[in-house]
């Protein structure tokens, strides 16, 4: 979070974890944290873009500005398993070639561009040269939280100075606790039976 453009080093953030542990909320808070001199971008299309070079050059380039209003990009792929994963160069194509070459590569020299990536996968599945070292700014494991953790994080949201420690002898992971927080309001579906039921002609 206290990182400035002046200490990056490597071009890639690699959030991951299992889902539901708060890779989006952590890089929600690092937008805010480095809105002075970084630009957050969702990648709604990754798989469109990096198969695509004059896309991603586009990309890459951004909006060119004036040396005092230039700032770093942060480019956001999430769940972005498929582009990473051990066997991503079979899969992906170019894709993950490109995605290096833009992080680490001519395609990235000269261009102030960030590429941060959630995945739910395990470090030890995805191709060692996304994970090699240089490459990463960070690699941060997104886990579920301990018991501790968990029933402090209750009890500031509860605004109790008790924390509930029997919500979560087992921890929980952010979404977890969300629900518990809100009362697990859950859409529950009711099965009707279908002789009881009317009928459009």
């Amino acid at each position: 979070m206290a990182l400035t453009a002046a200490d990056v080093r490597g071009r890639l953030v690699l959030l991951h974890g299992p889902p539901g542990t708060g890779k989006t909320t952590a890089l929600r808070a690092l937008a805010r944290a480095w809105a002075p001199w970084c630009q957050f971008d969702c990648v709604l299309d990754p798989e469109v873009m990096f198969g695509k070079p004059g896309y991603l050059m586009d990309v890459a380039a951004g909006v060119d500005g004036d040396d005092e209003t230039k700032r770093w990009r942060m480019l956001v792929l999430e769940d972005c398993d498929e582009l990473i994963r051990g066997e991503a160069k079979e899969t992906a194509g170019q894709g993950l070639s490109r995605l290096l070459n833009l992080t680490d590569g001519m395609l990235g020299q000269g261009r102030d561009v960030l590429v941060a990536i959630t995945t739910n996968e395990d470090l030890s599945r995805l191709h060692p040269a996304v994970t090699r070292p240089g490459r990463c700014l960070a690699q941060l494991e997104v886990g579920r939280l301990s018991p501790t953790e968990s029933a402090a994080w209750l009890a500031k949201e509860r605004h109790s100075d008790t924390p509930a420690d029997a919500a979560c002898p087992d921890g929980a992971t952010l979404a977890e606790l969300v629900a518990l927080r809100d009362g697990d309001t859950r859409i529950q579906s009711v099965r009707e039976d279908p002789m009881n039921s009317g009928l459009y002609l």
